[in-house]
Parts: C-alpha cells; structure tokens; sequence
C-alpha cells in the first residue's frame, strides 16, 4: 500500500491517494489543486524520507463543530463561557509522487 506523511499547518497527516482530509485553512479556492510537503513516503517495502510530492484538489473551505470552554471556580460567582469553531479545508489526494 502506498502512502505519504504530509506536514501543513503545523500538524502531520497520513495520506493515500483518494483520501479526503480536512486540513488546516488554506489560502486556495475550491476547485484548484495545492501541493503539500513530503516528509515521508512509503511504497510497499520501500520507504524514503523528505522526497516527493502529494497533489491535492480542494474540495471546499469550511468550518469545524464549535468547540466550548467552560471556565468556573466554586462559590465565587465566577464563570465565562468561550467557544470557537475552526476554519478548515477539505482537500482529496490526486497524486503521491517520489
């Protein structure tokens, strides 16, 4: 089985081609393809490290459930509530190249 470790956003993923993947936000319409850092691929027993290159269409830019901190501190009337939702890009591997 093929795949590759690709680095983006400051996190590591691992990919096959036609896997979707939700990424962290891209600058990249939907419909173009972004190219993504190699740190390593693996080719059936064969593994190589820091070569070669995954192609990726964007499928669509999106955002993530809305993730909720409750911040409270007992008998002291004190509590805030933050939420936020992540920005996403959801891409489908094309291509893994050596």
């Amino acid at each position: 089985m093929t795949y590759a470790i690709i680095k983006t956003g400051g996190r590591q993923y691992r990919v096959a081609e036609g896997d979707t993947v939700d990424v962290d936000l891209l600058d990249v319409d939907a419909g173009k393809t972004a190219t993504f850092e190699v740190l390593m691929h693996v080719d059936g027993k064969q593994v190589t490290h820091g070569e070669g290159k995954v192609t990726a269409e964007v499928v669509e830019q999106r955002k993530d459930k809305k993730v909720i901190a409750f911040k409270y501190r007992r008998r002291k009337g004190y509590h805030r509530t933050v939420g936020h939702r992540r920005q996403l890009t959801r891409v489908k591997i094309e291509t893994i190249d050596q």
